[in-house]
């Protein structure tokens, strides 16, 4: 098991083999963070009738231990997604003798309890640190009053209300409810189904949690996160994610137990808040019960897109995870936005391998000839000066390129995975993404997240993402710093190698500039 397999990423968790998708029941619980995902263990195509949770483990968010899957399916039906929380008070009744324990709250496809309802609410409870499940013989403990689509139940503490709080997907609404004992629950409000531009596939994966605005602990807002499939017969007239096919949005209010409410109406389109401008962000989900001496809001999101989900040119598993991200909230002249940053914890993998500062970039030159890397942090700061586009071209060689760039004219960070490899397994792989970026006091931040085959792109402070997959030949490797119709001064560029999560690497001592 040492995940040198063609394409396999380095440091972002994939299944040892087989099929991933969403991320489900993300907690931490007693100095482990838990990842369960959507698996099928036995294939690597999804089977949504045999739908189980994989299950993995890390202390730091970096290194992963696989684990046996959990909560297989049977006569109730597959294990579609859901969420997983704490229960420090015993509400359920499940922990008498243990003090607490976990609560997975999850979508029962196929589920006969009710002719015509085949996706209900059910739970199961872990009282081994979320090796083993025992699934609660009360199940379901929801149905639906009248919609085939009722699934992804995200559920959370609400302190001032003393409930449990259920944000549910329910295809064209999400839905919210509440329980004292995550057994029993009551409608509250839906929120959604009058929004314009959201509509083009089904809700998915909801998530609603409250943050502090520029850090500020006395200042809270409440965020609601939705995915939105691919479009499956909806509404086509509606517009697409920036991408294409599936894709993730959010909004900023308040909650009061009961109803969320937007603070800016959605008045057209051009309103809707998307969360990440590349095609392979997808259903992510927060990290429920993080410790209040953190204070961080993390979450993992799968990268992929419905699209060509199911067409990826990898053989042994098909389906990762993004690496973990650190949300926040800040203020803009636009008004609030939600911003990513890669975790912290990532640096643990990283080592320097060359810096440059204060130099000008023109056309025809490359200052990174020299360098050859297959997976990294780059993180650059460019001076916009007479240059009509400038940045990196990652996972290079005399055929193959990534273009991650910045268009001085439209204001536009971008990916341009047109040439960046293997692309003929879906017609829309080969595309550009742009998220749009404004300058800073006249410059453009990025930082470039890159592995065998992925670059997740964070500009300016997170406020534009960019994540794509690329499936590049392992001999393009090369780097380039560019620049397009003039000069551009390069502020500071740092490039750390990063090492692989899933064995000691053994580090070359030939790399070009190593500690320059």
């Amino acid at each position: 098991m040492n995940y040198t397999e063609k394409f396999r990423p380095q440091y972002h968790y994939s299944p040892q083999k087989n099929w991933m998708n969403d991320p489900n029941g993300m907690v931490y619980y007693e100095n482990e963070y838990h990842l369960f995902y959507q698996h099928t263990p036995f294939a690597s195509q999804p089977d949504f009738g045999k739908m189980h949770w994989g299950h993995a483990v890390s202390s730091d968010l970096v290194h992963w231990e696989e684990l046996e899957a959990s909560l297989p399916p049977g006569e109730d039906g597959a294990i579609f997604s859901g969420s997983a929380v704490v229960d420090t008070q015993n509400t359920s009744g499940f922990f008498d003798d243990y003090g607490s324990g976990l609560v997975a709250i999850y979508t029962n496809n196929d589920n006969k309890a009710q002719p015509g309802k085949p996706q209900v609410q059910s739970i199961a409870y872990s009282r081994d640190k979320g090796r083993t499940w025992t699934k609660y013989e009360g199940n379901p403990v929801l149905f639906p009053e009248t919609t085939l689509d009722f699934r992804d139940p995200k559920v959370f503490w609400h302190e001032d209300t003393s409930h449990w709080i259920m944000t549910l997907a329910v295809q064209d609404r999400v839905e919210f409810y509440t329980s004292p004992n995550l057994k029993e629950w009551a409608f509250a409000s839906a929120f959604g189904a009058d929004i314009i531009g959201t509509h083009r596939g089904v809700y998915e994966c909801p998530d609603l949690f409250s943050i502090h605005v520029d850090g500020d602990p006395n200042q809270k807002k409440w965020v609601l996160i939705l995915s939105v499939g691919d479009c499956n017969g909806v509404n086509p007239y509606e517009p697409e994610p920036p991408a294409g096919g599936s894709g993730m949005m959010y909004f900023v209010g308040s909650f009061d137990g009961k109803t969320f409410t937007l603070d800016e109406p959605i008045l057209s389109v051009h309103d809707v808040k998307w969360i990440d401008f590349g095609s392979d962000f997808y259903a992510a989900v927060t990290w429920s019960d993080i410790p209040e001496g953190d204070g961080r809001k993390l979450w993992i999101g799968w990268m992929n897109n419905w699209r060509y989900a199911g067409t990826l040119p990898t053989d042994k598993w098909r389906g990762n995870a993004s690496i973990p991200r650190e949300l926040k909230l800040r203020t803009y002249r636009e008004g609030l936005r939600l911003v990513q940053e890669p975790v912290e914890e990532l640096r643990r993998i990283g080592s320097p391998l060359m810096a440059l500062e204060d130099v000008t970039l023109v056309p025809d030159t490359n200052l990174l000839a020299d360098i050859t890397i297959n997976n990294a942090e780059l993180i650059a700061e460019f001076e916009i000066g007479t240059a009509t586009e400038f940045g990196m071209k990652v996972r290079k060689s005399a055929d193959e390129e990534t273009v991650v760039g910045y268009d001085t004219l439209n204001m536009e960070l971008f990916v341009d995975r047109t040439k960046s490899g293997t692309t003929n397994f879906h017609p829309d792989f080969a595309a550009k993404h742009q998220a749009p970026l404004r300058p800073v006091n006249n410059r453009i931040r990025m930082s470039i997240f890159m592995d065998w085959s992925s670059v997740e792109v964070f500009g300016g402070e997170g406020l534009a993402v960019i994540s794509d997959m690329i499936f590049p030949a392992s001999e393009s490797n090369g780097l380039e710093l560019y620049a397009v119709g003039g000069g551009v001064k390069l502020v500071s560029l740092q490039i750390n190698e990063l090492g692989s999560i899933w064995r000691d690497e053994v580090k070359e001592e030939a790399h070009a500039y190593r500690g320059h």
